[in-house]
């Protein structure tokens, strides 16, 4: 029975506490960067060890790869896939949805890196600091957080391919991070926090699938109206 008044949580019971523990992970991971903590201190042996000195075979196929974490390039081929998407099934709900992930993404990892203002492992000045209120850009990391978004939310659309499409989301945003620590453009917390930044975008998206739905209806009426009065 429906209690008048009471308003429903478009979130089931599963949902919420993946959202709340991400959230929490994302905190821990914020605190441990702010407090100096062992993760700090695990950040500069994995930056002193040098991966790219210690492999490098290995870089000039990993300096490509990094590319699909890039914002641009994967921002733009993942909307014209969106939008042949939206084509085929008659609706403006995928390139809505990638439009408002990449939105949300730009404006919550946006602020935390101007917030802390951390620099990366090649401009640190200070051993065994976190590098923070420096006017850098690195946490958390952006190639990281934005390679879980763009290759989650194509998942995400991707309908009976779901499955797939998640595991493929999975190892592109597993690997993007790795990458980013092995090249040295961002500490091991960085690629920690870009994960769980990334993650708690998708974990959004439900919440606002009812102002998308409303969006692309009202966007679809005034098309029809328009092709109708030519």
């Amino acid at each position: 029975m429906r209690v008048p008044g009471r308003i429903r949580c478009p979130l089931n019971r599963r949902h919420t506490i993946a959202f709340l523990a991400t959230a929490a992970c994302y905190a821990a991971v914020l605190t441990a960067v702010l407090t100096r903590s062992e993760l700090v201190r695990l950040d500069w042996q994995v930056a002193l060890f040098k991966p790219y000195k210690q492999w490098p075979r290995v870089r000039p196929v990993l300096d490509a790869f990094v590319l699909a974490g890039q914002r641009g390039p994967t921002a733009l081929a993942a909307l014209a896939w969106a939008c042949w998407r939206g084509r085929r099934t008659g609706s403006l709900r995928p390139p809505l949805v990638l439009g408002t992930a990449l939105l949300l993404l730009n404006v919550s990892v946006g602020a935390v890196k101007i917030l802390t203002g951390r620099l990366n492992p090649h401009y640190a000045q200070t051993p065994g600091s976190a590098e923070l209120f420096h006017g850098g850009m690195a946490f958390p990391s952006g190639h990281t957080a934005n390679a879980v978004v763009v290759w989650g939310t194509l998942a995400y659309l991707a309908g009976h391919h779901r499955r797939t499409g998640a595991l493929v989301a999975c190892l592109m945003a597993l690997g993007i991070g790795l990458t980013t620590v092995y090249l040295g453009t961002h500490w091991v917390s960085d690629v920690l926090g870009g994960w769980a930044a990334g993650a708690l975008v998708l974990l959004a998206l439900p919440l606002l699938e009812p102002l998308i739905t409303t969006v692309s209806a009202s966007l679809s009426a005034r098309a029809a109206v328009y092709s109708m009065g030519r």
